[in-house]
């Protein structure tokens, strides 16, 4: 007889764990414990239910060769023994004992172990306010509930539905509810803009105005302040501070923590915030004792700082990692960058590492690069602008993050991918610089994305570059007079330029034409700061390159240009 093994979890790490573990050691005995039903299905697929885009939900606990991977299958494929509806109530570490409960029938029962691992993943933060407890209210929390908002929306019960949350659960949401089955959705996000402490904000307000275009209306700064329902319990509307929002259907998505108790209890070192700490074998503060996926806390790969990264990707590679070393195949988990990619409508967003704002939080001499270059060669049919972000500190040349916000399709992907891999092994502007990536018109341009940010990013460390920053710019586009010595260069063709010349006249807004740059730069006004616009940022860097020659080194380039502008949603941009 083996090892004895029992995995508390069985949705993503502890199934993972158990089926690695088994092909590592095939006479242990692994018996894994869930409270739910259902067990091993794609968490992160649960949007894609809802809206219909996985027509089935079975199709979500599927093997690639369609079988579900229910108790059955775990016993007889794969030799784990599967007790569902089981909740794990106590750990003995002392006797190496798991008591448990079955939920039916309230039996009580010890599992004794050589190993124990807690897969226990999280649950889904309450809101504090009155009416969650009404009917049609939904958290996120498992696949019965998408079952059933599911069930609600194909039966013509939902007309009017309110997102509460703006983290990527809360926008799949959203965007599943308008996009399949055209129920007017609102969303609604307390912080000032979407997907908070993910994105910096420039990119969060351009998933913003997509999804308003795509028929989301969007409420930033507010929160939700109570639920109504009428006299028979049903939901009915929304209010926020500002506003009251009809609904026949309302889902919470506030985020989520861990499920720690089982391991606090048992008296395992645990963060605050709830956390279950492991060391890079993925053992807790019990070396008989792993734990892995939504319920630990992860080490960042950038700050070495503790945070946490709730993704079914990471979980399955830490289920292999406790796998190994029970199997006594020395194993480490590294640190986390955060990746993150998301589809909204046509559009996708995606990051990786650390925001601009964390950088400047956590005391790096934080810099960014902001481009919009084409997504594949500028002259094959369909290319499109993708908006790519470098964050990097200026002191190391270290890159501390990227993001990126572009078309829904494939390009976006690769680059934040290559992006963390570079990241994770403590990348800098010259990796960035440096890597090579595959290259052909249909997928890329011949200086690829990743390439390009080096590029400005590199500039900007060598004080080759000076640009304004992005907010700055807008301020001074809503009120001129708080920097009345500035003036706008626009170096665009004439016909693009124009409208703002006749708007804003020639002592604010500039027009002198790339092109021509070298035989009219004389008609640069002295004396103003000169903030150079194009469409990229790439032409603006070599006028700027031009003047300074000349002795005009009173100028800034606004990175990104105009294609970063026209995503922002703002009242002054001219289509």
């Amino acid at each position: 007889m083996g090892k004895k093994i029992v995995i508390v979890g069985a949705v993503a790490a502890g199934p993972k764990a158990a089926c690695r573990l088994k092909r590592l050691d095939p006479d242990c005995e692994i018996t894994m414990v869930d409270q739910d039903s259902l067990i091993s299905y794609g968490g992160c697929g649960i949007p894609y239910y809802v809206s219909g885009d996985v027509s089935d939900a079975s199709e979500l606990r599927a093997t690639s060769f369609h079988v579900v991977r229910d108790e059955n299958f775990f016993k007889n494929a794969k030799g784990v023994n599967v007790l569902t509806s089981t909740r794990a109530m106590s750990i003995d570490r002392e006797r190496k004992v798991l008591r448990v409960q079955h939920m039916e029938s309230g039996e009580q029962q010890e599992l004794p172990y050589d190993k124990l691992m807690l897969a226990t993943g999280a649950s889904p933060f309450a809101l504090p306010i009155p009416g969650t407890d009404l009917d049609g209210v939904f958290t996120i929390a498992n696949l019965h509930k998408a079952i059933e908002i599911r069930k609600r929306i194909s039966q013509g019960q939902v007309s009017r539905a309110v997102v509460i949350g703006g983290g990527a659960i809360g926008i799949e949401m959203a965007e599943a509810l308008k996009d399949l089955w055209g129920v007017e959705t609102s969303l609604i996000e307390l912080a000032p803009h979407l997907l908070p402490g993910i994105v910096d904000w420039h990119f969060a307000e351009m998933l913003k105005v997509h999804l308003q275009e795509s028929g989301v209306d969007v409420y930033t700064g507010e929160s939700a302040t109570e639920i109504i329902g009428d006299s028979e319990g049903n939901v009915t509307a929304v209010t926020t501070g500002a506003r009251t929002l009809d609904a026949d259907l309302v889902i919470i998505a506030v985020g989520v923590r861990p499920r720690s108790e089982l391991a606090r209890e048992a008296g395992l070192s645990v963060a605050p915030w709830g956390g279950i700490r492991v060391n890079r074998r993925l053992q807790t503060s019990d070396p008989d004792i792993y734990a892995a996926g939504d319920c630990i806390a992860s080490v960042s790969s950038i700050t070495g700082k503790e945070t946490y990264a709730p993704l079914g990707s990471l979980a399955n590679r830490e289920g292999r990692v406790v796998a190994d070393n029970i199997a006594g195949l020395p194993s480490t988990f590294g640190g986390v960058c955060g990746s993150f990619i998301m589809k909204a409508f046509e559009r996708c967003i995606s990051c990786t590492g650390i925001s601009y704002k964390t950088a400047i939080a956590e005391g790096y001499d934080a810099e960014y690069a902001l481009t919009s270059p084409p997504d594949r060669a500028h002259f094959f049919p369909n290319q499109s602008v993708v908006i790519f972000q470098l964050v990097f500190d200026r002191r190391t040349r270290k890159v501390l993050g990227a993001q990126g916000f572009g078309m829904m399709n494939d390009s976006l992907s690769a680059r934040i991918d290559t992006a963390a891999a570079l990241i994770g092994k403590g990348g800098t502007i010259d990796d960035f610089i440096g890597v090579e990536m595959a290259y052909a018109p249909p997928f890329s341009a011949a200086i690829d994305t990743i390439n390009a940010a080096g590029f400005v990013a590199e500039n900007l460390c060598e004080n080759r570059l000076r640009q304004v920053q992005l907010e700055r710019f807008l301020h001074w586009m809503t009120d001129m007079e708080i920097e009345p010595d500035w003036v706008a260069l626009d170096i665009r063709h004439p016909m693009e330029a124009k409208p703002y010349v006749e708007r804003y006249g020639k002592d604010k807004w500039v027009a002198v034409q790339y092109e021509q740059m070298r035989e009219k730069y004389s008609e640069i006004p002295e004396g103003k700061t000169c903030i150079i616009l194009c469409n990229a940022g790439t032409r603006s860097y070599e006028v700027q390159i031009f003047l300074d020659h000349l002795g005009k080194t009173d100028s800034m380039v606004l990175g990104g240009g105009l294609n970063v502008i026209s995503r922002l949603g703002v009242d002054w941009y001219i289509k």
